[in-house]
């Protein structure tokens, strides 16, 4: 049988360290797209994905050029933090939220209110523009105001290297710290609640699984399953806007 959303209030509220894994299901609500989903963007149009890999990046200016007009025009710069950014911003205040590891890139658990010293984004941030050359890194807005004044494909202002917003790109490795920080969190979790996450991107998919290692409960919210949907104690369908608050709430 399903838990209620008390019941499932009710382990947060008993839990000594919550750790919260956030995909791109919980931004949608916001108007960012996700990426894999059915009306994902590379769902949609497959060859996008290249912008998001590293070899075809820095291989080809026209990918490079394809991107930066995406970072111009993309949702990021407008979207908001919606109820269900809002509600781990209540989590916070309401029981032991120990670590918010996000896949996004958008900055919403930021915007929202989380204490960034809580928050880990394993896959990078579009906030800001890297050097792929050199350690010379800046506001995106700064590459973004050269896009806009007509460069295409600007280069690094103290290298001449290929600037990239500062992501994850497939076949660029995570930052170490970064995910051995969200590893030894879901290490010592007694709860862990992954919410708008597929469990299919790795190495963060495989965060649960510290997890389940340490007897913690586990909370899928999502709207697809997900290859550890038999391993939780609780899966949840409904939107993650309506979920999430809910559950809080009920704490």
């Amino acid at each position: 049988m399903q838990p209620s959303p008390e019941e499932i209030a009710s382990w947060l509220r008993a839990a000594q360290r919550i750790v919260v894994l956030t995909g791109a299901g919980i931004s949608t609500e916001s108007g960012i797209p996700d990426f894999r989903g059915p009306e994902g963007v590379w769902t949609k149009n497959p060859a996008a994905e290249k912008t998001a890999t590293l070899q075809y990046y820095v291989q080809d200016p026209e990918v490079r050029r394809q991107s930066w007009r995406n970072r111009v025009n993309g949702p990021y710069w407008s979207a908001e933090p919606n109820d269900g950014h809002r509600a781990l911003v209540d989590l916070e205040h309401r029981a032991a939220l120990d670590t918010l590891v996000t896949q996004n890139i958008d900055g919403l658990h930021h915007a929202a209110g989380t204490t960034p010293e809580k928050i880990i984004e394993i896959h990078g941030n579009v906030r800001e523009v890297k050097c792929l050359s050199c350690a010379w890194r800046a506001p995106m807005d700064v590459a973004l105001a050269r896009v806009r004044a007509g460069e295409e494909d600007p280069d690094c202002p103290e290298c001449g290297g290929i600037l990239k917003s500062a992501t994850i790109s497939f076949g660029e490795n995570l930052v170490a710290a970064d995910l051995a920080r969200a590893q030894a969190a879901a290490a010592r979790a007694d709860v862990f609640l992954a919410a708008g996450t597929s469990l299919s991107v790795y190495p963060a998919a495989r965060l649960p699984e510290y997890a389940l290692a340490n007897r913690a409960r586990l909370i899928v919210v999502n709207a697809e399953p997900t290859p550890f949907d038999d391993a939780a104690d609780a899966v949840v369908r409904d939107r993650i806007g309506q979920v999430l608050p809910a559950i809080v709430a009920a704490g």
